[in-house]
């Protein structure tokens, strides 16, 4: 059967260089705060169709293309932190972000050179040679230069049917699900046959409703636990400003004494100082301010231990300094010492690339850009901080990216049950990256079954219970105490199991089989149809 005119003008256009640059913008709008997670895979099926038949080059070419549409419309803000507050030139500033897209976009180039290179003729193959060499991209992304998977395309389904995939395959899982899901949408409306036709929509609607169809509940409640997270709403331009410190210390001391629960979480950097340039009496305040506000009025908070978790600097010059969260017992007024692991400290572990560490290989390119930067030390922890019953496991803002960092960290009799993420993302600005972050954390919520407290400096402060879901939020760039219960959690999801065993070496793995297949099959199919000597 023949395409009408209509039908073939607009495949000739979807497979354009400016339908897959839109395409790869229209990607960004897939997730949060829009959570379109359908326009995801509509997206990415554009990106498929155009390079159905495409030679090496030209597929290479719009991979490329797709990639830096939708990384630079993805984190354009960037380009806030390095002009607004690095004093990058604006042109220098626009350039850098446009760049680090180019160089991570030659990921997907590669990729899709690789899928026009080895594609066999052969339907099911050829899907899964795609969703394969789309994995392979992604996971590039994420781990190569310490990674930076910034909205990779896996969590835009921390929302909609394919979510309840993530406790079994993760992220980048998802990754390789959404691209087999594109491909054979692709296929379904290239080939107008009936068997064609009805087996893509069975696999895509098993793809849908087999998680939902499999246990889904894996771990158990460790209780609640009432937390305050403060969020103070510090404008960047003055946070390290000297003459501007004062008011955010009495800020500190005030929300500290307004908060109500017994875990107060303070964001990122909230003291920007190191620990060493806080005076003990200073400190005290803190510790005081803890106190429940009036023990006479009302007896019952006097009994209740409470603790704080505060982002601060810890180190020196000669060391390095360590991006820090550290415990802050409430003070006794009776002298008593409290319970609570006064002494602990976690650092952050794994560093922005180009933010607080140069990546191997681009200081040049630093230089280059006048990009300031000071590299900043590595913390080493990883153990959770034992309060009111639960186990709590910071993590320092970019962090919750990279859930195989830190799946450790749920498995076993020490495992903690309350993610804490401390964020400050005032250097970014207000739009998409607060939203974007956010649904970063419901991601691994989903994966580990863990449920996510936020305490940020302005936005997005929040709670994502184990289901990924946001139970509670401060509207964004207000000053205000997030009151709130969460309910901690315990046990492991398969996801969880296999990537503390494995890391994510079986989808590395099963991408390298799946790419290897394929290129045998294509060689046994061009020896078979070559004519005999």
């Amino acid at each position: 059967m023949r395409r009408p005119a209509s039908g073939a003008a607009l495949a000739r256009w979807l497979a354009s260089a400016p339908a897959v640059l839109l395409a790869g913008i229209a990607q960004t709008l897939s997730f949060s705060p829009f959570e379109w997670w359908w326009l995801q895979l509509l997206s990415l099926a554009v990106l498929a169709h155009a390079t159905a038949g495409a030679a090496t080059r030209r597929a290479a070419m719009m991979g490329w293309l797709y990639a830096v549409g939708w990384l630079v419309s993805g984190f354009w803000w960037l380009y806030i932190s390095m002009h607004d507050y690095g004093g990058l030139h604006p042109a220098l500033a626009a350039l850098a972000v446009v760049v680090l897209a180019a160089l991570l976009g030659l990921y997907y180039a590669a990729a899709l050179a690789l899928w026009a290179r080895l594609r066999t003729g052969r339907a099911g193959w050829d899907v899964a040679l795609w969703s394969a060499c789309w994995l392979l991209a992604e996971l590039a992304r994420g781990l190569v230069f310490t990674g930076f998977p910034w909205i990779a395309s896996g969590y835009a389904h921390a929302v909609g049917p394919l979510a309840a995939w993530a406790p079994w395959v993760g992220v980048y899982g998802l990754c390789a699900l959404a691209a087999a899901v594109a491909a054979t949408a692709v296929l379904w409306w290239q080939d107008h046959s009936l068997r064609v036709r009805s087996t893509v929509s069975t696999v895509v609607v098993a793809l849908a409703l087999a998680p939902h169809l499999l246990p889904n509940q894996f771990t158990r409640s460790t209780g609640t636990l009432p937390v305050s997270l403060l969020q103070p709403n510090v404008p960047q331009e003055i946070k390290f400003n000297p003459e501007r410190l004062s008011l955010q210390l009495h800020g500190l001391v005030r929300q500290l004494t307004e908060a109500r629960g017994a875990l107060v979480v303070a964001p990122e950097s909230v003291l920007p100082l190191s620990r060493d340039q806080i005076s003990d009496g200073y400190w005290a305040a803190l510790r005081d301010a803890l106190r429940p506000v009036s023990p006479a009025a009302d007896p019952a908070p006097a009994a209740v231990e409470r603790a704080a978790l505060i982002g601060i600097f810890v180190g020196d010059e000669a060391s390095g300094y360590v991006n820090s969260v550290v415990a802050l017992p409430a003070g006794a007024p009776d002298g008593a010492a409290s319970s609570a692991e006064a002494g602990y400290r976690y650092g952050k572990r794994h560093l922005l690339p180009f933010g607080e560490i140069i990546p191997p290989g681009f200081h040049w390119f630093v230089q280059l850009m006048n990009i300031p930067l000071a590299d900043q030390a590595r913390g080493h922890s990883t153990e959770a901080f034992a309060f009111g019953g639960q186990r709590l496991r910071p993590l320092v803002c970019y962090e919750d990216l990279f859930g195989e960092d830190i799946v450790s960290s749920v498995i076993g009799p020490q495992a903690a049950t309350v993610f804490v993420n401390v964020s400050n993302l005032a250097w970014f600005g207000r739009w998409l990256v607060q939203d974007q972050h956010l649904q970063f954390s419901q991601m691994r919520a989903i994966e580990f079954q863990r449920p996510v407290i936020r305490s940020t400096n302005t936005g997005a402060t929040a709670v994502v219970d184990h289901k990924g879901r946001v139970t509670a939020r401060l509207p964004p760039l207000t000053t205000g105490v997030l009151e709130a219960t969460v309910e901690g959690r315990t046990g492991e999801t398969p996801y969880a199991r296999w990537l503390a065993t494995c890391g994510l070496w079986p989808l590395i793995a099963a991408a390298l089989a799946t790419t290897g297949a394929a290129a045998l099959i294509g060689r046994r199919s061009r020896s078979t149809a070559a004519p005999d000597a």
